[in-house]
């Protein structure tokens, strides 16, 4: 009598990422959107020097130079753009591969349910660390080339925050990778909602009008005065309070109070994500 077939071996974590990064990165869709938003630092430096001319724009003379282009950039994008790309990253793992039948593979596949999930999750991040850095580096040549290095500070000095103090060229580049990081964490948020949300349908566009209209409705709740108790517990308070990585001394309160709240929200998503993906069928 022959021996029982042995199980299936789980695939690698390497195998499982590496995978995941290549599904992710050879989409085209992915790239089209990081070029658009790659676009906008570049529109911004344009839009700056040609509307003051001589005085190379508002921003540069009142900020400093265009060392401060990225944290605008981010700024201004964070606002609907940047959850625009990740949700739809998010879209695309579950409901995107479910509308198109290859999700019931990976459920039947000895991957393992958490490891799927880590594995989505995982792709949504690259996307987001991929947009985040593409708007820095973008931000930081084109505020140089266009803008340039401010003519009112002294030697060593590298920006001129809104405060009016100078810093060097370290701790500049240090604030926007903490604006960089603090931008990430917020997406990480955003990602971990659209993959729960992801989890509980088979249309992509279901996810996208989902999440978004969410995130729109937040910012109309919360511009509302008597709706103020419910504020801090909105997703998108405190998404402006990357700006103040340009202040000195450093406030940090908005930074982290919406540091705190969207680890509670990706918490919870994660929570509902874990449990949907482990009960769904295959």
């Amino acid at each position: 009598m022959s021996a029982p077939p042995a199980p299936p071996r789980p695939v690698s974590w390497r195998r499982l990422l590496g995978a995941e990064l290549r599904w992710v990165l050879r989409r085209p869709r992915t790239w089209v959107m990081v070029a658009l938003l790659g676009a906008v630092p570049v529109l911004m430096a344009v839009g700056l020097v040609l509307a003051d001319g001589p005085r190379r724009g508002l921003l540069s003379e009142v900020v400093g130079n265009g060392l401060t282009l990225p944290v605008a950039a981010l700024t201004l994008l964070m606002a609907l753009l940047l959850p625009l790309v990740v949700t739809v990253a998010a879209a695309d793992a579950i409901a995107g591969e479910a509308q198109h039948g290859t999700l019931r593979g990976l459920l039947l596949a000895p991957v393992g349910r958490l490891r799927l999930v880590a594995m989505k999750a995982f792709g949504v991040l690259v996307v987001a660390a991929v947009a985040v850095a593409v708007v820095c580096v973008v931000g930081l040549v084109a505020g140089w080339a266009l803008i340039g290095p401010p003519a009112v500070v002294g030697d060593g000095g590298a920006l001129l925050t809104m405060s009016g103090s100078v810093l060097d060229l370290t701790s500049a580049v240090g604030r926007i990778a903490l604006v960089a990081l603090w931008t990430l964490g917020q997406l990480a948020a955003v990602g971990a909602v659209a993959l729960a949300v992801s989890s509980f349908t088979e249309h992509p566009l279901v996810v996208l009008s989902s999440v978004l209209g969410g995130i729109i409705l937040s910012g109309v709740l919360g511009a509302i005065p008597a709706l103020e108790p419910i504020r801090p517990f909105l997703l998108t308070d405190g998404w402006s309070a990357g700006v103040d990585v340009l202040r000195d001394p450093l406030p940090t309160a908005g930074l982290v109070s919406s540091t705190g709240l969207a680890a509670g929200w990706f918490a919870a998503a994660a929570l509902v994500l874990v449990s949907r993906m482990l009960r769904r069928d295959a």
